[in-house]
């Protein structure tokens, strides 16, 4: 069976593969605008819930940081993504460090009228000798997380380079509850965010924190799905009602990344479709990225707010 994901990439023709995806894109928005969206062959789609909130992900701009340390151009970032035209921004983890982070983002969330969703976090969660360092970490980041505004925590459970043990599984669903109960004194919602080492030899590293936590709710990259031999629209049908929030991207046929949201050979009509049909109801963040060799034809900004508008046009958000 060919993915979801790259089944425009087949279309031979570059010319006809964007008109084909521009018009499923649009009949799927107006489609799931009037409430009669249908899946092939099932039943009625589900209507939705909320307005979808559509932020964005600064690792695009982190990316060209030394160390990756975006705090010292948290104000380009923000304007950018108000211009852009986006719901609110996702942060880094990192960018809370500083003492004075608190103030200074709820400073610029005010000035740019651009509220903090959340941010994403990440930790070695399977290794037992960090448990302290990693739950003390936890705690200063959602606090300050809560005090900037934020509501979510996309959590990354940490690499070891192969797979993890048994053991290591069980160890880092302990630190999992442990994150989400500190989340939950400060009135933050986690999510289990995905790179392609939690999915890949299907899927062992989610597969065994889902089968400690059967009830964790989920907030897949679907590129990084893809990438990780996982078929977006396959995971978003099995784990509709535990998915809250999604990050999303973009990819040519060949596998390098767009320079935007649209510019690549991801079926978003699809995964639009269905994610119209289970209701979907979380926030959905944008999060471009480029190889190391990309050279950009535009700035940061123009490529967020084509994606944005791109968002709009095939997801109706």
């Amino acid at each position: 069976m060919i993915p979801h994901g790259l089944r425009s990439a087949m279309v031979p023709n570059k010319a006809l593969r964007i008109g084909r995806r521009q018009f499923l894109g649009a009949a799927v928005a107006a489609a799931a605008a009037a409430g009669c969206l249908r899946a092939a062959g099932a039943e009625e789609a589900k209507p939705q819930a909320a307005k979808i909130v559509v932020g964005a992900h600064p690792w695009v701009y982190a990316a060209t940081q030394p160390k990756y340390d975006i705090y010292p151009i948290l104000d380009r970032i923000f304007a950018d993504m108000r211009y852009a035209g986006l719901d609110g921004i996702e942060l880094m983890h990192t960018a809370l460090y500083p003492d004075d982070a608190v103030s200074r983002i709820k400073a610029l969330s005010q000035e740019h009228q651009l509220p903090v969703i959340g941010s994403s976090y990440g930790a070695a969660m399977w290794d037992p000798k960090q448990k302290t360092a990693v739950l003390e970490n936890a705690e200063m980041v959602i606090s300050r997380l809560a005090q900037v505004g934020g509501r979510t925590l996309g959590i990354s459970v940490g690499d070891p380079g192969r797979k993890k043990t048994p053991e290591e599984l069980d160890h880092q669903a302990v630190v999992l509850r442990a994150v989400r109960a500190i989340c939950q004194r400060h009135g933050v919602m986690p999510n289990l965010h995905n790179h392609t080492y939690e999915v890949r030899d299907d899927m062992h590293d989610l597969r065994g924190t889902l089968e400690r936590i059967p009830d964790f709710p989920l907030g897949p990259d679907l590129n990084w799905l893809l990438r990780g031999g996982v078929d977006p629209v396959t995971f978003i049908r099995q784990y509709k009602r535990q998915i809250v929030f999604l990050h999303l991207r973009d990819q040519e046929a060949g596998g390098r990344w767009s320079e935007a949201l649209g510019e690549g050979d991801m079926d978003h009509a699809a995964i639009a479709k269905a994610l119209h049909e289970i209701g979907f109801a979380g926030d959905a963040i944008i999060e471009l990225a480029h190889e190391r060799d990309f050279q950009p034809t535009r700035p940061l900004r123009e490529s967020l707010k084509l994606s944005r508008e791109y968002v709009h046009r095939v997801f109706g958000w």
